[in-house]
């Protein structure tokens, strides 16, 4: 098991992450996986995708459990690659962006809670196996943590925005563990929770159109690569240059 490559990715059910899921395949590397949602099943049944927990990351004991599960499958074995994917952008009940003036402030805990609690314990518990290989760790961030965006509420900008701050420190703090630790910034990618709110927006996009997940997870799979051995601390726009306006 130690001489195959290890990535453990979160938020693996679909859009970024499985399209994530799909690009380390191709490299033949091994995929562990969590998500509140089982795997799809034509995706489920490759053999690289060898152990999948179902599992909220917003809750601690869950986080604990994922993290114990994947430990004893490993069994030792190294980890090369953990992409923090998992995130949330939840609604209030009036269907409006979780904001300063509306909805609770629970709501606001359980944001964090995934979006940015959630990769310092994975982190923490991926933490040996990661150094053991001198792996990287990728953080899935957003252009709304950089920028106010129409579409996206003060909870979960103000997420990302500290999850972008998250990874800087990271990459100090676990350089000296021979770990590299950078992010990305999706802009507008085209994934199943688009509707058609978002076409305006691609006026603003000098590329004059949306993303996909497989170029955001082209990158993704890119930093935990050789050829990226001297990156950490960075943050990567996957935006068509909108993040330039």
């Amino acid at each position: 098991m130690a001489d195959i490559k290890t990535v453990v990715l979160t938020g693996a059910s679909r859009g970024i992450g499985h399209a994530t899921v799909k690009r380390f395949m191709q490299a033949g590397w091994r995929i562990v996986t969590v998500s509140r949602e089982a795997p799809p099943p034509e995706c489920g049944r490759n053999p690289q995708w060898s152990h999948h927990v179902t599992a909220d990351l917003s809750l601690p004991a869950d986080r604990e459990r994922f993290i114990a599960s994947v430990l004893a499958y490993l069994d030792g074995a190294p980890i090369q690659a953990l992409v923090n994917n998992a995130g949330v952008s939840p609604k209030t009940p009036y269907k409006e962006r979780l904001g300063i003036l509306h909805g609770p402030l629970e709501g606001w805990h359980q944001v964090f809670e995934l979006n940015f609690y959630a990769p310092i314990a994975l982190a923490r518990g991926f933490a040996e196996p990661l150094a053991r290989a001198r792996g990287a760790i990728v953080n899935v961030t957003s252009i709304a943590g950089h920028a106010i965006h129409p579409f996206a509420g003060s909870a979960y900008s103000t997420s990302k925005a500290a999850l972008s701050a998250l990874t800087r420190e990271m990459a100090s703090e676990l350089a000296a563990l021979g770990i590299r630790v950078n992010a990305v910034a999706p802009g507008e990618i085209r994934t199943e929770m688009i509707s058609a709110e978002y076409e305006p927006l691609i006026t603003r996009i000098p590329m004059h159109r949306m993303g996909t997940t497989d170029e955001v997870a082209g990158v993704i799979f890119q930093l935990c690569e050789p050829d990226f051995s001297y990156v950490t601390g960075s943050e990567i726009f996957i935006t068509g240059g909108q993040h330039l306006a």
